[in-house]
Parts: C-alpha cells; structure tokens; sequence
C-alpha cells in the first residue's frame, strides 16, 4: 500500500521541482483536480453571474485556479511550497501568489475573500512536521484567521483526505471553535474509488448543508453546527444517558461507520417503570 504524502515528507519539501512538475503535467491528475474544484465552487453555493474574490489555499501550481478564471472570478493563491508557485507562474496564472504557511494563519484583512477553496491540502495540517508544530493549535490559527478574512456570508469549502475518524474530528472542532458553522459532505459513500469528503464551512448563521453526490436521494453529511451548539450550551460533558448524551454518541458511531439506529423523537426519552 502506498504512503500517503505527508507521511513522506513536509509539503515544502515533498513538492519539489520535480514533483511539482510531475504533477502538473499528470493528465489524470489534472482532470481530477478540475473535477473537485468544480464541486467545492458548487458547493460554495455563489450568486452567479457575478464576479467573487476567492481564496484558493494550498493552490499549488494553480490548477484550482484555472477552475476558478474559467468561471470568471478573481483569486489569491498560497501555497507553502515554493517549486509549485514557481510553476504557476511559468504556467501565467492571473491570481495573485502568495508563499505562506497556513498554519501560521491566513495573511489577510479582514473581509476580503467572498469564499475559499482548497483541493487536497488539508490533511497536511494534521502532523507534526516540527518539534515546534502542534496541530491543534495550527488548525485553530488557520481556521480563526481565515474566518477573518472571509465576508459574513461566505463559505470554505476543502475537499481533503483524512486519514482517519480522529483527523475529521480533530479538523472540524477547531474550525467550529474557530467561529465556523457547517459540516462534512460525503459524496459517492459508497464508492473506493469516487468517495469525496469535503468540509463546507459557512460564516452567517445555520445553513441546512448541501446534499452529496451518490447517495440515490438520500443524504450522506454530518452536521457539526448542531453539535456545536450543544456544547456550547452546556457545561463540561452531557450528562451520561441523557438525550444529547446518546446522540453524540451516535454521531461518533456514523462517523467511525457503524451500522446505527436512525435518530427518533423517542432517542434517548425516558421510558415509564414497568410493574
């Protein structure tokens, strides 16, 4: 079985000159960034017609980017890894470009960007890369600054791939602590090859989450606003065996992918002592 990249090496290293064009020119690769860069705009759920300032984080070599000129929108790329924006340069991309490390925060003011995206970078924010780094507190960084920079009706969208059900939780409760509302879409769930998760943070207030793709009507996301509210609006730890108790744990359940019991009315309801 393959490593996965950042167990390799730091992404300022690991894409290297070679690296960097390698997968610029990979045509299978190509086609599959422009296909998630497409979904994560949708996603984003922008008014059309109209032209949007984007953040694209972790751009690369500015395929994302090309997505993002195509459909007419301005856009500012970082990347921490020099030999990718080297590339996008040679390749004359019209966003702006910027070398800079996400989890030292995003170098913005406040309110410049209508939205954010990010292909395949995420997960790297989960490891140590130095003694120094502590991912958690790089996560919470990155998420508060980003907030920031974003206007208050705007949403990020990261499609990213993480490695386990720690790693979801671990990112989604510091972009919830950071101010974010939203959740995972998981689309085609079912599928090895075409499963996707994306993370579809919102700015405003409670947006009902985007329906995933593959999931025949159904809906296949995990909606964190709701527990964040839960957990803002109680004091340490449910109480054991109570109603947000159970549901928690029911949640941890779908996200490790146990079969579960559909949440009820009657979920976690006290029942009447039987004589």
């Amino acid at each position: 079985m393959a490593r996965r990249p950042e167990h390799l090496a730091p992404p300022e290293i690991f894409y290297n000159e070679e690296e960097a064009r390698k997968y610029t020119n990979n045509t299978r690769i190509i086609d599959i960034q422009v296909q998630m860069c497409e979904r994560a705009l949708e996603l984003l759920a922008l008014p059309e017609d109209e032209t949007h300032m984007i953040l694209d984080i972790g751009c690369g070599s500015g395929l994302s980017g090309s997505v993002l000129e195509d459909q007419g929108h301005i856009w500012i790329g970082i990347d921490i890894a020099q030999a990718m924006l080297d590339v996008a340069v040679e390749r004359e991309v019209e966003g702006d470009l910027v070398l800079s490390d996400m989890g030292q925060g995003v170098p913005f003011k406040a309110g410049t960007f209508d939205g954010a995206i990010s292909i395949s970078a995420l997960q790297w924010l989960c490891n140590a890369d130095k003694k120094s780094h502590n991912p958690q507190k790089r996560l919470y960084k990155f998420f508060s600054t980003l907030f920031a920079s974003l206007t208050r009706s705007a949403r990020a969208v990261f499609q990213f791939y993480p490695e386990n059900a720690d790693q979801i939780e671990l990112v989604t409760s510091q972009a919830m602590k950071a101010g974010f509302m939203g959740g995972l879409v998981v689309d085609y769930p079912n599928s090895a090859k075409a499963k996707k998760y994306f993370l579809v943070l919102m700015t405003g207030g409670i947006v009902q989450l985007p329906q995933a793709l593959g999931t025949e009507g159904g809906s296949d996301h995990v909606d964190y606003a709701k527990k964040r509210e839960m957990v803002k609006n109680s004091r340490g730890k449910p109480l054991k065996k109570s109603r947000d108790w159970i549901l928690a744990k029911k949640e941890r359940r779908r996200r490790q992918g146990k079969e579960t019991r559909n949440d009820t009315k009657y979920t976690g309801r006290k029942r009447p002592d039987r004589f």
